[in-house]
């Protein structure tokens, strides 16, 4: 398929201020100093293993008075810039968290954390981890075992070790065999996952060792067996050069010959904002939770704090060990930034694109440019409202077009696409598309199991769930709001009501910290409100209401470690009191976590919700059951959560979107054959009222 993009500059300022914006990611020479003042805590010869270094944002009730000054033009306060860093003392445990004061150049807090607390993945870390399994002289042994053709090459899959409460206090990795095509091995891009292998090596991270070797069970049960001849299977390759690729489909070009509507302002050298048909907010971007948008507002009323994805979980389904500990939390254990990828023009995004980079740090505490990481672009979404006056014929039609923030990571196998999208009728939604390859491991063949499918030739895909986290921080014309659901219920039958046809709404304040559940067959629907401001037609408070997709909870019993570490996976919604630094719904470090730092334990404070500063953490997701049809590589499967307004304006706010035409949209606006008969009442100057009909 070819399409046409005109890379054009959409209308890109640069603000006045030189001094860098409170929310503005680290800077590349930020880093570097902040290593540099960490380092100076310490002997001269000290090793260190960076983990992250990046913005340590203001407290709110710092930040809320800048914004709001700067909204109106003021003079806003200063705002110390501070970083947060944690890192390892290389080739220990000695895991450390700091915050530092870059205004003022000292090291404000400095701690070293306790036991069964670790640190996400790094680049380089992963690349010593494989290097470490497959150099081991007892693995090279059991490869040996299978009596490879001569060239294979095998590739390790590492991943975070999980917790089961087994010998799992030391930081380690599980890792995953897989061989390339064994006739084709030198091709890099095979599909490795087609040829999966049942020798698992475990590796410690203070020297980088294998600790033990794990066989997988291949069968029904959890018994393994000993390493035998490999019996090499056909390929299963996902791209192009190896499919007979279809030759019926024509050019769809996205062409915007005038550019892209919205403005982006830069601030500094780190800092965007995006200005949109009415929208403003600011774009942040960071290791763990990758793209987070700031001061969300539309037409200048305040809307939304600060929007990110919190977390994931990806459970597995199979009990047996090691797949029992096979629990990933992508953004905790990697990082959605640290794993973002480089986004590509015609392929990545389509039209007029913006591309925004960042920068980030590696484990030397050094900065590490990434480019291209977010793309911001319009899409025509459809009709976005219409309505044909059948007596005329005359349509009003408008298109709804969107404004598209996006991001794309991946982990390992999978890949997840994940936007902010705005609209014209002041929705926000939140998108994630789910693709990539199945995580495989071998099975004998003939065997059949209730926990996954087979998807090629001795190649068992397990069930598995994931689990999102929205983190969303609201301000629904100011910061003082409170959740509430309404609920339908049919009216009993009465004089009032004697056909039994009547319903009515009923609305529940949630008053407490806590988790609570969508009950569709109540079709239970949450709203965010702000009780002090009224709507001015209607006198009901102003609100957003939250549209999410039915999902099954998390599987894992409430005794397992997969639901004590997944603290935001057993319920549909999590409302709690703010408090500054709770941003992550399954706690800070969820690295062989054990739980008790997330979500859960933040509602259960009970704390006072009700017209006050809270926060919400949405859940959604998806029960992945796979098909044969998801591999060797996965068709996009697509979830969002919707914000929508309630009672916020007063009327329709896309009322004043431009009509559809030929000339703008270059489409058929309407059929003229839509003209039906009708008849009219008119009352004439004596006040009767006489029939007609006009055709």
């Amino acid at each position: 398929m070819a399409s046409e993009q005109i890379l054009s500059t959409p209308d890109v300022a640069v603000a006045k201020h030189v001094d860098a914006h409170p929310l503005s990611p680290l800077t590349a020479s930020e880093i570097t100093e902040s290593a540099h003042l960490i380092r100076d805590l310490w002997p001269p010869q000290t090793n260190f293993q960076f983990k992250a270094i990046t913005l340590s944002e203001p407290e709110k009730a710092q930040l809320v008075p800048y914004l709001e000054a700067e909204h109106r033009g003021q003079q806003a306060p200063s705002i110390d810039r501070k970083a947060f860093v944690c890192y390892y003392i290389r080739n220990t445990d000695k895991f450390h968290e700091a915050v530092v004061n870059l205004t003022r150049k000292t090291v404000q807090n400095h701690v070293r954390l306790g036991p069964n607390v670790h640190s996400a993945a790094d680049g380089e870390e992963i690349l010593l981890v494989e290097k470490a399994a497959l150099e081991d002289e007892a693995v090279k042994a059991e490869i040996e075992k299978l009596k490879l053709p001569e060239g294979a090459v095998i590739v390790a899959d590492p991943w975070i070790y999980g917790s089961d409460g087994v010998s799992d206090d030391k930081r380690v990795w599980q890792l995953f065999l897989y061989m390339r095509d064994p006739l084709n091995p030198t091709y890099a891009d095979s599909n490795h996952y087609a040829s999966p292998l049942a020798i698992s090596p475990v590796v410690e991270t203070e020297e980088y060792k294998v600790i033990r070797i794990d066989i997988l069970p291949t069968g029904k049960d959890s018994s393994v067996k000993e390493t035998k001849p490999y019996k090499i299977q056909p390929p299963n390759e996902y791209t192009s050069e190896f499919q007979e690729l279809r030759t019926d489909l024509k050019p769809l070009n996205v062409v915007q010959p005038e550019g892209a509507s919205f403005k982006i302002t830069r601030d500094g050298e780190t800092g965007e904002t995006v200005e949109w048909q009415k929208w403003s907010f600011r774009v942040g971007f960071n290791q763990r939770e990758g793209m987070v948008l700031y001061d969300v507002r539309y037409d200048e009323r305040n809307l939304f704090y600060r929007l990110a994805l919190s977390e994931m979980s990806i459970p597995y389904a199979d009990p047996r060990p090691p797949f029992h500990r096979k629990a990933a939390f992508d953004l905790g254990d990697a990082g959605a930034g640290l794993m973002a990828n480089d986004l590509k023009l015609g392929c990545d995004c389509l039209g007029s694109i913006h591309y925004l980079s960042a920068v980030l740090s590696n484990d030397k505490g050094e900065a590490m440019p990434m480019e291209n990481v977010i793309c911001v672009h319009e899409q025509d979404a459809g009709i976005g409202w219409k309505h044909t006056n059948y007596r005329t014929g005359r349509a009003a039609v408008v298109r709804n077009r969107e404004l598209v923030v996006q991001s794309i990571i991946t982990v390992a196998n999978y890949e997840y696409i994940m936007a902010f999208i705005f609209n014209q009728a002041g929705d926000v939604t939140y998108e994630v598309r789910a693709t990539g390859i199945l995580s495989t491991q071998p099975i004998d063949e003939g065997v059949e199991v209730p926990w996954g499918t087979v998807v090629h030739p001795g190649v068992l895909a397990a069930h598995h769930q994931h689990i999102f986290s929205l983190r969303v921080d609201p301000a629904i014309d100011g910061h003082n709001n409170r959740l509430v659901y309404d609920e339908a219920y049919p009216m009993p039958r009465s004089d009032f009501n004697p056909f039994g046809t009547g319903f009515f709404s009923k609305e529940t304040i949630v008053e407490r910290s806590s988790g609570l559940d969508v009950d569709y067959e109540a079709n239970r629907t949450f709203k965010i409100q702000n009780a002090a401001i009224r709507n001015p037609i209607n006198g009901k408070p102003v609100a957003y209401k939250i549209q999410a997709p039915p999902f099954q909870k998390m599987l894992a019993d409430a005794d397992s470690f997969h639901h004590k570490r997944a603290e935001f996976a057993d319920h549909s919604i999590y409302v709690t009191k703010y408090n500054d630094g709770e941003l992550y719904a399954a706690g800070k470090y969820t690295n062989q976590s054990r739980g008790g730092t997330g979500v859960r334990s933040w509602a259960d404070r009970k704390d006072n919700v009700k017209d006050t500063d809270l926060v919400l953490f949405i859940q959604f997701g998806l029960q992945h059951i796979p098909r044969i049809e998801d591999f060797p590589v996965m068709p996009c499967e697509i979830i969002k959560v919707s914000m929508k307004p309630v009672n916020f304006f007063d009327k329709n706010p896309a009322i004043d979107v431009p009509p559809s035409n030929q000339e703008f949209n270059r489409s058929t606006l309407l059929s003229e054959q839509h003209h039906q008969p009708a008849a009219e009442a008119v009352v004439d100057q004596q006040g009767q009222v006489c029939c007609s009909s006009k055709l």
